[in-house]
């Protein structure tokens, strides 16, 4: 949850840095995209293969400790660059958490769980998202948004110090000392599992096409007041408890329903996100609606929802899949395309083609470009969620057979 409130706080904070910093939404993408996420992915492909091997919850209490201490150092930013160098560092520190965990949850629960525990775990992310707007709204005012960031870095260095005392869980399948392997033998593992798997390769696909809509989602502050009006407090504090209640609603639904038909109809998870985004992506157009009908709260409240389903299918495809040797490696690859191919693209194109349409006065900019980057997941997600379960049985008997 910190590591998405974190992450976040760019966004929520957007029109104040604009204002205070005089940053463009070029430089806002950035901030949210390649300068954060470059360094992010990359170390994230090394800890992945260091969760294969070493302890993992000294690893997370680690990362946690680092992008603490460079969340508060943020705080004291005066310009683009000086924002920017501490966000290469959260980038490193933020890498550690997931591959570790998604690991340790993948060798803590049964098959027939691993879709509630990741989705449970995914609960950080809406309530991390939610979490951070509502400080936006309700600190911001009191404390100021350099205050925000010093608040968050203290909370974060005491959990940090808290997770080195956790104790890690033992390994299936493999003993509790795993085989050292070095990192470019890990990595060849690595390819081979995606030349063997269609399905792992096209869920990767829609999750990376989905991410790039989120990219785009980073600007959602600024669209908010810049096309609908809003105060960027008062729209902090609504969309805030929106993505707490509707994204906690979305974690627990995608996890336990993705079971739940996993288990009664033996239905692909990515099937089950395939009627997801059949019948929910379209509720979201109706935020772009004028703020006093009601569909408009409707779409909001829909966008939330859909974010909280998505992570525990996709993850539990994934846990399920691979081979426990390499699960640290192969979820640590996924984030690299997430968050690299995904949201950093999606973040900076649409900062420079927002940047473009405000100079050349074209009427709701933001709004536009929101909804050409929504149409694109929608055209292309379902079929690769179609075929990524067409594939997915088949594949895990190979993928079981060549790394037995």
């Amino acid at each position: 949850m910190i590591n998405f409130v974190d992450r976040q706080f760019i966004s929520s904070f957007a029109p104040f840095l604009k204002s205070d910093l005089g940053l463009s939404d070029t430089e806002i993408g950035l901030l949210t995209g390649i300068v954060f996420i470059f360094f992010y992915t990359v170390a994230g492909l090394f800890v992945g293969t260091l969760a294969d091997r070493y302890n993992r919850t000294k690893i997370i209490g680690i990362g946690v400790i680092l992008w603490s201490a460079f969340t508060a150092i943020s705080g004291f930013a005066k310009n683009f660059f000086a924002l920017a160098a501490p966000r290469l560092f959260i980038g490193v520190g933020e890498s550690t958490i997931t591959p570790t965990t998604m690991s340790i949850l993948s060798d803590r629960y049964e098959q027939k769980r691993l879709g509630f525990a990741a989705g449970f775990y995914y609960l950080g992310v809406p309530v991390g998202v939610g979490i951070s707007l509502l400080i936006a709204g309700y600190l911001e005012p009191m404390i100021g948004w350099r205050g925000c960031f010093y608040l968050l870095g203290v909370i974060g260095l005491l959990l940090g110090f808290l997770m080195l005392f956790v104790k890690d869980s033992p390994r299936k399948n493999i003993s509790n000392k795993p085989e050292s392997k070095t990192f470019f033998e890990i990595i060849s593992l690595l390819y081979k599992a995606l030349s063997t798997s269609k399905s792992l390769v096209l869920t990767i696909i829609a999750g990376t096409l989905y991410h790039i809509v989120l990219g785009a989602a980073q600007f959602e502050v600024i669209w908010a007041v810049a096309d609908k009006g809003f105060n960027p407090n008062t729209f902090g504090q609504i969309n805030g408890w929106i993505f707490v209640v509707f994204g906690v609603l979305g974690s627990l639904f995608g996890g336990i329903a993705s079971d739940w038909t996993l288990k009664t109809y033996n239905l692909p998870r990515t099937w089950f996100l395939l009627i997801l985004t059949i019948l929910l992506l379209p509720l979201a157009f109706t935020r772009y609606l004028e703020t006093d009908n009601i569909l408009f709260w409707v779409g909001i409240c829909s966008s939330a929802f859909s974010l909280g389903c998505f992570y525990g299918p996709i993850f539990a495809v994934i846990q399920e899949l691979v081979p426990s040797s390499i699960k640290g490696t192969v979820v640590a690859f996924n984030l690299l395309c997430l968050n690299l191919l995904g949201i950093a693209i999606g973040s900076i194109v649409f900062g420079i083609m927002a940047d473009y349409a405000v100079a050349q006065g074209y009427e709701d900019p933001y709004t536009n470009l929101l909804v050409g980057f929504s149409l694109m997941f929608l055209i292309l997600g379902p079929p690769l969620y179609y075929f990524a379960g067409k594939y997915y049985q088949s594949d895990k008997k190979k993928l079981n057979k060549i790394f037995s």
